[in-house]
């Protein structure tokens, strides 16, 4: 059910005629591709995949775009309609709600079925849909069904991201898989700094705190791009990296990475990397609807100067980002990841205890470490996976939806005891996260580090290493050789 019977069988991939690279860019045709067969994809190089990852990645913009808005809509519906934290926290219950159910079924099925390309065109339309729902709720001033839009929205977003993260992870080489997403999730940060800053300077710009009716405005505009986007990816050409793909690519590095195919239910990395992934978005969320509200009551500062504080923790998590995927191209991600959570950590607890402008600076440094985090778990998480890849990836975006559970319960801990004390919660999760980089480097060193040093989708003096055109020829010239040798 929801396309599990579209993985392939091991054997099956190994007894397939083997397409090249060039192939796997020159076969970018607008129908579906069988998840069972291979298109060549497994040995892409830099080169040939730049186009469709630079593509790709603006929808992260979008997305990030969308995220940042939600915390500065979060805290636009408290004063306009005179709710509770806890209460406004149903937006992000909504919103991440959306994550638990589409990857698991619908989403998922469709990536597996038809392939990355339709899944982001029917992501990008769902989102569509989704933006248009907000003029009516703006116009009604229903919070019922501003909850209803963003969990369309949360829909064509969760579909993109089952989509778009598995993507960039293995369109290229493998060992710059961990690099290639961080960088792309480093624009979606750029659309979450972007987002509040647009939102207070231009969107609710001279608008009564009551006002509503520029938000119909700004997703109207919203909806109109990303259909647009939807028709660019139409005629854009996309290759696909199917699960049989990713099984031969894991077959290949078995050698390095003591690879075996495994059923699905026996990995045990994933799993654990998805209850690290539902607990540390769950805290992330957490930290973020409440970081507005939390320096009005730390540093007593207006709403208006509270924001621009938060801007400035955004700002310092896109540049997080940046700087960590720079730091992935000399540092092994499992190591990255362990020092960024250990820092988490610290700075959460100091947020808890110090008050004042102090307090905002510890919170602010918590968004800095946050960076890396859920690109790098998703990708340490499905390495190995092979015929499993997709499935696996859903599972990873399916525990988003911890985005949905936390937000209430800070809202909830700070309605009674204060900001400050509710940091509590986003500190349990981040420490069932922090237990993930232990695991990793404890027991799955020579897996992840043997695919960082694997050379396929690299070109030598024969050709893209793992591309059966190069071995075709390497076969030829020994075959040559031996010919010479004969002879004399």
């Amino acid at each position: 059910m929801w396309g599990k019977n579209e993985e392939p069988v091991l054997k099956e991939v190994l007894e397939q005629r083997r397409p090249s690279a060039v192939e796997a860019t020159s076969n970018q045709h607008r129908k579906s591709v069988s998840n069972r067969g291979l298109t060549g994809a497994s040995a892409l190089t830099v080169k040939q995949s730049i186009f469709p990852i630079t593509l790709v990645t603006l929808l992260f913009f979008l997305w990030g775009f969308a995220y940042g808005l939600l915390d500065v809509l979060n805290a636009k519906f408290q004063t306009a309609l005179d709710i509770t934290a806890a209460k406004a926290g149903g937006l992000q219950g909504a919103y991440f709600g959306a994550y638990f159910i589409g990857p698991l079924t619908y989403s998922g099925w469709i990536v597996r079925k038809f392939g990355y390309r339709w899944t982001f065109i029917t992501g990008l339309c769902i989102y569509g849909v989704g933006a248009l729902m907000f003029w009516p709720s703006a116009v009604y001033r229903s919070f019922g069904g501003f909850c209803g839009s963003l969990f369309i929205v949360g829909s064509g977003l969760s579909t993109l991201e089952t989509s778009a993260n598995p993507f960039i992870a293995t369109c290229g080489p493998p060992r710059l898989s961990e690099f290639r997403l961080e960088l792309s999730q480093s624009i979606q940060a750029v659309g979450s700094v972007m987002a509040p800053l647009l939102a207070s300077r231009v969107f609710f710009s001279h608008t009564e705190p009551n006002d509503l009716s520029k938000v119909q405005w700004t997703y109207l505009g919203i909806a109109a791009f990303v259909f647009l986007l939807a028709i660019v990816f139409f005629f854009s050409p996309i290759p696909e990296v199917t699960d049989a793909d990713m099984a031969l690519q894991a077959e290949q590095c078995s050698g390095l990475t003591g690879y075996v195919d495994k059923p699905m239910r026996k990995q045990y990395k994933l799993m654990f990397g998805v209850a690290a992934q539902f607990c540390y978005v769950g805290a992330q969320v957490g930290v973020a609807a409440n970081f507005i509200n939390y320096a009005r009551e730390s540093a007593g500062i207006s709403a208006a100067a509270a924001s621009d504080r938060y801007a400035i923790g955004q700002g310092l998590f896109a540049i997080g980002r940046f700087a960590a995927a720079g730091l992935m191209l000399f540092v092994k991600p499992r190591l990255v990841l362990m020092v960024f959570m250990t820092a988490i950590m610290v700075f959460i607890a100091a947020a808890i205890g110090v008050h004042g402008e102090g307090g905002v600076a510890m919170l602010s440094l918590v968004l800095f470490f946050e960076s890396c985090i859920f690109p790098t778990i998703f990708t340490l998480s499905i390495r190995g996976l092979g015929r499993h890849t997709k499935r696996g990836s859903s599972w990873i975006v399916a525990s988003v939806s911890g985005g949905a559970l936390f937000p209430s319960l800070t809202g909830l801990l700070a309605d009674s005891k204060g900001y400050h004390i509710s940091m509590a919660v986003p500190l349990v999760g981040f420490f069932v996260s922090f237990a993930y980089p232990i695991y990793l480097n404890l027991f799955c060193r020579r897996e992840l580090d043997g695919f960082r040093e694997t050379n396929i989708g690299y070109v030598d003096s024969d050709g893209i290493v793992g591309d059966p055109e190069r071995e075709e020829r390497r076969a030829s010239l020994r075959h040559e050789e031996r010919g010479v040798h004969a002879a004399v």
